[in-house]
């Protein structure tokens, strides 16, 4: 499926998880609805330090990403070559979020680690069902 965005309130809560775990880095999947990237979800085991976020990947249940989210607790959103290396691994878009944690401080990359253009669409959620 092609995706065509990102929801504003899946951004928002990218960006605030990231600056509430500062300086740790936060790591995450993403899925999405219809295009839109508007779930994200946080693999058990997930290791978070100020130097990295390791995603432990045999614990995904079966379910699809699209891509990975993580934060940099600086303002350097550049991805390295272990971020492209997780890139190659979970779906075909990737975002990193960098301080000062608002709408300017992230972007989003492609599995070889190029920039793509990720527009934030105003789209109305779903709630969650809880089981």
């Amino acid at each position: 499926m092609k995706i065509i965005g990102i929801a504003r309130e899946t951004l928002e809560f990218i960006l605030h998880v990231s600056e509430s775990s500062a300086p740790n880095e936060f790591a995450g999947l993403m899925q999405q609805t219809d295009g839109v990237i508007t779930d994200i979800i946080i693999l058990p085991g997930t290791e978070s330090s100020d130097r990295n976020a390791v995603i432990k990947l045999f614990m995904m249940p079966n379910i699809k990403s699209v891509g990975s989210i993580h934060s940099h607790p600086t303002s350097n959103v550049t991805p390295s070559k272990a971020d492209i290396r997780l890139f190659g691994k979970t779906g075909s878009h990737h975002i990193i979020v960098g301080a000062p944690y608002d709408e300017n401080s992230w972007k989003c990359y492609d599995g070889d680690g190029q920039v793509q253009d990720l527009p934030v669409l105003d789209v109305e959620l779903e709630e969650p069902e809880i089981l």
